[in-house]
């Protein structure tokens, strides 16, 4: 079960004396919000309003909340240290130590003599103890620092991966603690290397080669179907940890300079709906890099990388394809 933390919060919002609280999750919290307003209420003289809409991570936080409360929680995440965030949000981590020796013992026989190590945020707390079980058994264990985006050691974002890059050259495979294949495919895509899932909540181990190897056997389709595209529609983010402006207007310019036509949208949301009226023949997204790996199906054009586009150009080769990730 994990840590919620709700009487350091309840202690955060009576310190400000704040009387209107905005609260937002995750969409797998969000059968509890009921529940947590509840608690978060009991001895407080305040008012809880819930986000309803969708939140996919702490490059998310909903902008505004000033507009009809005084302060912001925002649970499941971790603050990413290089976006400016003001002082009345409180990042809610969620931590979680599950029993994990039993993962380690089934996934040893995966595993090469160096092992870098990594978990989401919910679960960071158990690298340490991950890290003892695997040097008992005879490993060499490496945890990477990440660039600014990154809180802790071995965190590993959806977006940025930079803490298994740092030791990326030292390592045979890696071992990444959390829930589902979302960051573990990230890992496997960014670093070229084989990657264990210790999933804590199903209580199973993945490897992620096959899943990554079909994963770029579609991208290199979608880039050979862009590869006669004129127009294409250079996709931004409206969200603060999202949003590259120029990295699309670097793509605008490459297009140009190669006699195709860019033109930039700034989106919210992005969806096919969203998209549907755009007389274009492809997409370029430098939002969330995962909208491109894991959504294409749902878009009729092809829906590429700002790297992908510079292999549709012919500024990038093949052979160096790499995978889309967020460093501001």
């Amino acid at each position: 079960m994990f840590n919620l933390a709700l009487e350091d919060v309840r202690a955060w919002i009576k310190s400000h004396g704040w009387s209107k609280i905005a609260l937002q999750m995750p969409e797998g919290m969000k059968s509890k919000a009921i529940q947590i307003v509840q608690k978060l209420a009991d001895g407080l003289d305040c008012q809880f309003i819930i986000i309803g809409d969708p939140c996919y991570g702490a490059c998310d936080v909903y902008r505004g909340f000033e507009d009809f409360a005084d302060a912001l929680v925002h649970f499941g995440h971790a603050r990413i240290p290089s976006i400016n965030v003001s002082d009345n949000v409180l990042f809610v981590e969620m931590r979680v130590d599950p029993d994990m020796s039993d993962l380690v013992s089934e996934a040893l026989p995966l595993l090469g003599g160096r092992v870098g190590l990594l978990a989401t945020i919910q679960y960071i707390e158990s690298i340490p103890i991950v890290r003892s079980l695997l040097e008992k058994a005879g490993k060499e264990v490496y945890i990477g620092n990440g660039d600014s985006r990154i809180a802790y050691p071995g965190q590993v974002l959806g977006c940025n991966c930079s803490s298994a890059e740092d030791v990326n050259e030292k390592v045979d495979s890696f071992i990444q603690i959390g829930e589902g294949d979302f960051h573990a495919l990230a890992i496997a895509l960014d670093t070229g290397k084989d990657v264990i899932v210790l999933d804590p909540v199903k209580r199973e181990i993945r490897e992620m080669s096959e899943k990554r190897d079909r994963i770029l056997r579609q991208r290199f389709a979608l880039i050979n179907t862009a590869a006669e595209a004129r127009r294409f529609l250079v996709i931004v983010s409206a969200k603060t940890g999202q949003r590259r402006l120029k990295t699309a207007e670097d793509a605008v310019r490459l297009l140009n300079s190669k006699g195709r036509y860019g033109a930039i949208v700034v989106l919210e949301e992005i969806n096919p709906i969203a998209l549907m009226p755009y007389d274009v023949d492809a997409y370029v997204n430098t939002a969330c890099p995962r909208v491109a790996i894991d959504d294409a199906v749902m878009y009729k054009r092809p829906m590429l990388t700002y790297a992908e586009l510079e292999i549709v150009l012919g500024l990038r080769d093949w052979g160096d394809y790499v995978f889309d990730k967020i460093k501001e």
